[in-house]
């Protein structure tokens, strides 16, 4: 292998988030990378599209530590794409030029067999698409070997690609997103998302007390709700895991662990809950779950 060459600026900026604009407050910024996956290669609900569903065509790039990539893993799991879908995982710790790769799991397959290069951060991946790219460079990543550029980097529309546009292919036939469902999953996810996935996030990252008690306490009234919500069902719409319950799963395997302390959302523990805590012992224990989670 050789090293990728992205045309780069003379130095990379991966500053973390500035707050001191926002009234202490973290804000997080959307994704850039929106294109879309389909069975036929048509455009999808962003109206991109050209990236046709193959096998062995596409790969993520991911950090174990980070729970918008967990997300798609587990859909990687569940859907039974793991001969269709590689992965490379980053080094533990991301550093001031983003996360960083082993050789091997850099390897952006833009060659045959030895002739692949590889990127030593992610920020590189980005500048190879995108020479002129200045924003943070995050996981997840969805990459086309085929036309070596990015597909997507949000995590919330990889998942509904894994979820649908690969079936032909013979991915499971679980449908996490079922058409019956899918206004109960929107508005459960108008509440994890703000209020628990990034509620941590605004939580350990504000910067004035009042910024961090506008995260901190909707916070705990979601876990408040969402404990109540399970007092009568074993998933977050009744019997049938969803995109709900795999959007929710990633924050709580990881709460006790980090943001009670790491990020300040002390005022109880999910092993205080007893629903929460039974239904994150329960999805974890579904098979191959397990193997998608390193806390250490």
């Amino acid at each position: 292998m050789k090293k990728a060459s992205p045309k780069t600026k003379s130095e990379w900026n991966n500053d973390w988030y500035d707050t001191s604009e926002t009234g202490g407050r973290f804000v997080r910024k959307e994704s850039i990378f929106r294109n879309w996956i389909s069975a036929d290669g048509s455009a999808g609900p962003s109206g991109t599209g050209g990236y046709k569903a193959e096998p062995g065509r596409y790969h993520l790039f991911v950090s174990w530590a980070c729970p918008w990539a967990h997300r798609t893993l587990i859909y990687r799991t569940l859907k039974g794409l793991q001969d269709f879908i590689s992965v490379s995982y980053a080094k533990p710790y991301m550093g001031p030029l983003s996360w960083s790769f082993e050789p091997e799991q850099g390897r952006i397959f833009s060659g045959v067999g030895d002739d692949d290069e590889y990127i030593e951060y992610l920020y590189e991946l980005y500048q190879l698409v995108d020479p002129e790219y200045e924003g943070r460079a995050t996981v997840p990543v969805l990459w086309d070997k085929k036309t070596q550029t990015i597909v997507s980097n949000e995590s919330s529309e990889i998942v509904r690609m894994f979820n649908s546009e690969f079936s032909a292919l013979g991915a499971n036939d679980i449908d996490l997103y079922p058409v019956h469902l899918q206004t109960e999953i929107d508005a459960l996810n108008d509440i994890i998302y703000p209020k628990v996935n990034n509620g941590v996030y605004r939580a350990g990252f504000a910067t004035t007390q009042d910024a961090y008690e506008e995260a901190v306490y909707p916070l705990f009234g979601a876990l408040d709700q969402l404990e109540e919500r399970l007092s009568t069902r074993r998933y977050l719409t009744g019997a049938q895991i969803t995109e709900a319950d795999i959007r929710l799963f990633p924050t709580l395997v990881r709460f006790d662990s980090v943001y009670l302390s790491h990020f300040k959302c002390a005022l109880k523990r999910i092993v205080d809950y007893p629903n929460l805590w039974a239904y994150t012992k329960d999805i974890y224990q579904i098979p191959g779950i397990a193997d998608t989670v390193n806390i250490n």
